[in-house]
């Protein structure tokens, strides 16, 4: 039996009709058919049952059909395994971390684990600090790092970091708060955590200042440095701007900049995991 007959049966079997599986798979229809033939003959009985132009499932289909999906899962499974083996790894550590914190303080951080934990392969997944909770949660990831507070309740939360929050617009000289916040557009909700109370007491204070929605940080950074705004941003992620005067820190007049966390999720405690948690806590 050849791995590659059953994949055809999987994606044959999700749409019941053979030219459909041959666009997804990129495979010519005399293909798909070929391959089916062939997974038929090795195991002896028909899995669709041919209707003019149409197929369906058989009884045998259904029932080969778990066991067809629980075939390639092991063995994509342990083709990652034995990969991981190849390049010198025993072990491994997933990392579902949210995009501020990627794009900032984790390369760092990482490059120095790694040093010290050659043997453990790390996995980052980027994905939104709303979205970590769950795969924590799941067993999809190991380790979180987040900037909200998780809903889930059957995972271990610590705060780790607590950072400050800056005022930061375009490199040009002069800038104040009551100026920048009359002058450019104020881009806000790049952050999961604090503009829910952030933006109404700025809306007290500049009732008049105009707001622009960008929910990427990187791409809050980019429009700053065009002149397109200015924004309230953590520390770390907009230090190296600021060091090479591409950004600019505004000294806060009215506003009471919020501050910003690092939450540490888990929920396996791993000794990758408390691995990684030790030398968060003790480096970060």
């Amino acid at each position: 039996m050849d791995i590659k007959w059953v994949r055809t049966f999987i994606i044959s079997a999700k749409y019941e009709n053979f030219r459909e599986a041959s666009e997804e798979l990129f495979l010519t229809q005399p293909a798909v058919t070929k391959h089916i033939k062939r997974l038929e003959e090795s195991l002896n009985i028909l899995l669709f049952e041919r209707i003019g132009n149409r197929v369906t499932l058989t009884p045998a289909g259904h029932k080969f059909l778990f066991l067809a999906r629980e075939l390639i899962a092991n063995y994509e499974q342990g083709m990652m395994d034995f990969e991981s083996w190849k390049q010198g790894y025993n072990r491994k550590l997933i990392i579902a971390a949210a995009p501020q914190i990627a794009s900032s303080f984790l390369p760092a951080l990482l490059r120095q684990f790694i040093d010290e934990h050659p043997n453990i392969e790390v996995i980052i997944n980027v994905l939104s600090s709303f979205e970590i909770g769950k795969e924590i949660s799941v067993g999809s990831a190991d380790v979180g790092l987040s900037r909200i507070l998780p809903v889930q309740t059957n995972i271990k939360t610590e705060t780790v970091h607590t950072e400050s929050v800056r005022l930061v617009g375009p490199n040009e000289p002069f800038l104040e708060e009551q100026t920048v916040l009359q002058k450019y557009r104020l881009i806000t909700h790049n952050h999961p955590d604090y503009w829910d109370d952030l933006l109404p007491e700025i809306k007290s204070h500049y009732p008049t200042v105009k707001t622009m929605k960008v929910n990427q940080v990187e791409v809050t950074k980019r429009f700053i440095e065009a002149g397109l705004g200015v924004s309230f941003l953590p520390l770390t992620v907009v230090k190296e701007e600021i060091a090479l005067n591409k950004l600019v820190e505004i000294k806060p007049d009215k506003i009471t900049p919020p501050t910003s966390s690092t939450h540490l999720l888990t929920k396996v405690e791993t000794e990758e995991v408390l691995a990684f948690a030790e030398f968060l806590k003790s480096t970060i």
